[in-house]
């Protein structure tokens, strides 16, 4: 058998700032690949947003992070001269560095083969809302 590899995109609309579960989009990329054993690679086409695999169960872990990492890089910080598009600009740029904007993931069956209680997360890092577009690359047999 043959290694292939099918790519696609997948437009995702956040509301704002947030962790938003892209799991189930990610799941059609996959089987639609028709690929059954390989790897799932997950790009975000973007500097201001990040992907993450995270507890998909309980809300409140989505939460905790948001107000861990709002700590962490706030918005308007003095340190920031980069403000060309408000006081969330800059500090969604560092928030992208730190959370990444790719993930592997592991296909098995032909579909994402994860934990229990893990779900694929787009993670938005600017106050508006905004489109986002992710390039799923699946590469297996």
């Amino acid at each position: 058998m043959s290694t292939r590899c099918v790519q696609s995109t997948v437009e995702v609309h956040t509301p704002g700032r947030g962790l938003h579960d892209v799991t189930a989009r990610v799941r059609d990329s996959v089987r639609a690949s028709g690929i059954a054993t390989g790897t799932a690679h997950v790009f975000a086409l973007h500097t201001s947003c990040g992907l993450v695999v995270s507890e998909n169960a309980d809300p409140d872990v989505r939460g905790d992070l948001e107000r861990w990492l709002s700590r962490l890089v706030t918005d308007g910080d003095a340190i920031f001269a980069h403000d060309a598009e408000g006081p969330d600009d800059m500090a969604a740029h560092v928030r992208s560095a730190l959370t990444g904007v790719s993930l592997v993931l592991p296909v098995a069956d032909g579909t994402l083969s994860l934990g229990t209680w893990q779900g694929v997360f787009l993670w938005e890092h600017r106050t508006a809302p905004h489109r986002r577009s992710m390039r799923v690359t699946v590469t297996g047999a």
